[in-house]
């Protein structure tokens, strides 16, 4: 899979969620070594095991960045 979107296309630096600090930077190098589901970005940085608000817009980021077309190289 590839990353529909280009890093420069939003903040690195933005905290997707507020409990485990998490930034779409790093959502989006996760993303660049194979973990594209929510689950795995969870087991991976906290997100969605706190308070649980920021899962509409992790999934949301996720949907914008991962390309899940399989006519792409």
């Amino acid at each position: 899979m590839k990353n529909k979107t280009d890093m420069t296309a939003f903040d690195k630096d933005d905290i997707i969620c507020d409990c485990s600090g998490t930034t779409k930077g790093k959502v989006y190098s996760l993303v660049e070594k194979g973990i594209t589901t929510l689950d795995g970005i969870s087991r991976k940085t906290g997100t969605n095991s706190g308070c649980g608000a920021c899962e509409y817009d992790v999934q949301a980021f996720l949907d914008e960045i991962v390309d899940t077309n399989d006519s792409y190289p």
